[in-house]
């Protein structure tokens, strides 16, 4: 039987952490041991985990005496294991029923993969969380080549990998290093396309873990706004400058992302004109030109730059002029011009 380590990083999370370490225990089908990292938590982690310990042995705890951050406390997570694969699951997330036995299967399955991700299920509470029941069997899983996984990213301009569910080779991920300091909220999506360059990739079609949502979300702090863009061009632009030479077609790649997170940059912007953010809407337009600059000859941004330089008391009065305009003139089952396909790999319902 494999035996699987389960790395649980925690700060302030001790309300959460019996469910998250129970869903790793009663896992069947491998040898789990769970890994509590306790990173200076000043609530009750260190009696919950003290309680975990005396009930199974199969518990380990490592408690800081000073706050280290998330970065150093999971790179000492993976220092920690020593099992043939390991997962990283943050103490407010659980596993569903099953998920490391078909995770294994597959990596067992496949020597070529170094990494096997699937769903999530979000939740807020314990009734949802009842609610949303077993996972459903049987399920899909495939394996897709490390170039198929990294055009799936560039095409998003993002991370569709759920983060509570990649199991990994331990071998392969301490070959390859850990997560990187610089980039404090998109560090796994660098990690996960890096898995990509060294190894295949296996999809599980079916829900592994359960991603609490809750008011203090780590990712809060960045998603929506322009800093979340910047993390994640890093993330790529980190990738490619260290492992271009070993992705075929990595300037393409390359250009996908660019022009990914260039166009989530725009329709930002104009989503923050409609509000009458003008602060956001600038901050998002300076990102997107200085991402690809080819975008400020397009209509998309010559319009909005029109309704920038009307303002949007002016542009909520002609507006609706301008929409029974196009109506009666035929044009209003035009596509618009900026909403333009991006080529994708057909797994996106696998793991985002």
């Amino acid at each position: 039987m494999s035996r699987l380590d389960v790395i649980t990083p925690c700060y302030k999370y001790g309300r959460f952490l019996r469910r998250c370490v129970e869903s790793a225990l009663t896992q069947q089908g491998v040898d789990v041991r769970v890994l509590i990292l306790d990173d200076a938590s000043p609530d009750n982690t260190p009696d919950v985990a003290a309680e975990l310990l005396k009930e199974d042995s199969r518990v380990q705890y490592r408690r800081h005496a000073v706050n280290q951050g998330h970065i150093a406390t999971y790179n000492e997570g993976l220092e920690w294991a020593s099992g043939e694969y390991l997962l990283l699951l943050g103490a407010d997330d659980l596993l569903t029923a099953g998920a490391l036995e078909r995770a294994v299967r597959l990596l067992d399955a496949h020597p070529e993969v170094g990494l096997a991700c699937g769903q999530q299920i979000h939740f807020q509470n314990d009734d949802e969380l009842l609610a949303a029941g077993s996972s459903p069997e049987p399920y899909r899983s495939r394996v897709l080549t490390g170039l198929e996984f990294l055009e799936w990213f560039s095409a998003n301009g993002s991370n569709p990998v759920a983060t509570p569910t990649p199991v990994v080779r331990t071998a392969l991920q301490k070959a390859i290093g850990g997560y990187r300091k610089e980039l404090p909220h998109t560090a796994d999506m660098e990690l996960w396309m890096r898995f990509a360059v060294h190894s295949s990739i296996g999809v599980l079609d079916i829900p592994q873990a359960f991603k609490r949502a809750h008011g203090h979300n780590m990712q809060r702090q960045y998603v929506g706004g322009v800093s979340d863009l910047e993390q994640r061009k890093a993330a790529f632009d980190l990738l490619f400058r260290d492992y271009g030479d070993r992705v075929p077609d990595s300037r393409r790649l390359q250009q996908l992302a660019t022009r990914a997170l260039s166009q989530e940059a725009f329709w930002a912007a104009s989503r923050a004109f409609d509000r009458g953010d003008e602060p956001a809407c600038r901050a998002f337009l300076l990102f997107a030109a200085a991402t690809d600059p080819s975008l400020q000859s397009q209509r998309q941004w010559l319009r909005l730059a029109l309704k920038r330089w009307l303002g949007t008391r002016v542009w909520g009065i002609v507006s609706p002029m301008i929409a029974r305009w196009r109506g009666s003139s035929g044009r209003q089952n035009e596509p618009p011009a900026e909403q333009q396909v991006i080529p994708t790999v057909n797994c996106s319902s696998a793991c985002s």
